[in-house]
């Protein structure tokens, strides 16, 4: 598919994910304990097509709220690490979008990648996050962060990497207030990540990869911290290695419809787009969409709603048209 092609691309994209939003296919089904952020992943989307008004915003709100882990009634700083966001309903709580005052239980845990993707789509419709626990979220992101600057993704337990970095960067960002994390010891974690190339891993050590590269790239700069990062030129060309005409993630990998966004974004904040062949980025990306709407990962291939979000927020990087500008921060459209 081609320029010619645009304006029905634009069309098909809009039906693919207005059908997700309503109707999630049966693969997705093992994702349940994921569902906020798949659901990002559509609401971002059509935001970014103009499309958010077509949602019934009030609906997305309270199934948004229902999901806020919140403080115990009786005791607030019991179990404070696990409030938050869950992922979705698989826990079996009451729904309780109105956040009724309930007592905490010990398994009933958040998600640092739900928080984000939760206050992100409020945002997203217009929330003044009234709702929103704020100084409980606080305390448990605080409480997910380890002694080498990373953060745990739930409380107690799971993975750390530069992903939960980013979740936590972004969270307070949008909190407006960076008291959940110590900021300085979360940029020693991040510059210690940075490889001998210039991009940066997961972690320390770690090959240099797209995804870590803007997850820190982007935590540096919500923290208004990117003047921390060394070596940025060599940064700046590491990325820009990456295009082999879509983007590749990593040294050697052919391209991958989603590094449009991690890569671009990351050129974007470092004030290095301008060198990108958007003309080629265009035209890969095109060559993966999906005749019946949404982008795959690589041409010829189903597509999933994860990369039809961060294609369309890739090429919004851009210029096209059709679609709003981003926030290469955030991710999705709205200023700071």
């Amino acid at each position: 598919m081609g320029d010619d092609d645009w304006p029905l691309i634009l069309k098909n994209q809009s039906q693919y994910l207005h059908h997700m939003y309503n109707v999630l296919p049966t693969p997705y089904a093992s994702q349940d304990s994921n569902r906020l952020t798949l659901l990002y992943f559509v609401v971002a989307g059509l935001d970014i097509l103009g499309e958010l008004d077509r949602v019934n915003k009030e609906q997305l709100v309270s199934y948004i709220y229902a999901q806020q882990v919140l403080p115990d009634k009786d005791d607030p700083d019991r179990l404070v690490g696990n409030c938050g966001f869950r992922g979705g309903s698989f826990y079996g709580r009451p729904y309780n979008p109105n956040n009724e005052p309930t007592s905490a239980e010990q398994y009933d845990k958040s998600h640092i990648a739900m928080i984000y993707t939760a206050l992100s789509m409020l945002r997203m419709c217009g929330d003044d996050f009234s709702q929103v626990q704020k100084q409980s979220i606080l305390k448990a992101i605080k409480s997910l962060q380890l002694p080498d600057g990373s953060f745990e993704c739930v409380h107690g337990a799971g993975e750390n990497d530069m992903r939960f970095v980013f979740c936590a960067a972004a969270s307070c960002k949008m909190l407006n207030d960076f008291s959940g994390m110590d900021v300085d010891l979360a940029i020693q974690y991040i510059i210690s990540s940075q490889s001998f190339d210039g991009g940066i891993g997961q972690g320390p050590g770690q090959e240099s990869h797209g995804g870590s590269t803007y997850c820190a790239v982007a935590a540096l700069f919500l923290m208004g911290r990117l003047d921390d990062l060394p070596r940025k030129d060599d940064l700046v060309k590491w990325c820009l290695d990456r295009q082999v005409s879509g983007f590749q993630g990593r040294s050697g990998k052919p391209p991958d419809s989603c590094y449009a966004f991690w890569i671009g974004c990351t050129l974007a904040m470092l004030n290095a787009y301008k060198f990108v062949e958007f003309p080629l980025v265009k035209s890969f990306q095109c060559s993966c969409v999906f005749k019946a709407g949404g982008f795959s990962k690589v041409p010829n291939a189903y597509p999933d709603v994860m990369h039809t979000y961060l294609s369309l927020g890739g090429l919004s990087l851009g210029g096209a048209q059709g679609l709003k500008s981003i926030d290469p921060a955030l991710g999705y459209p709205i200023s700071l």
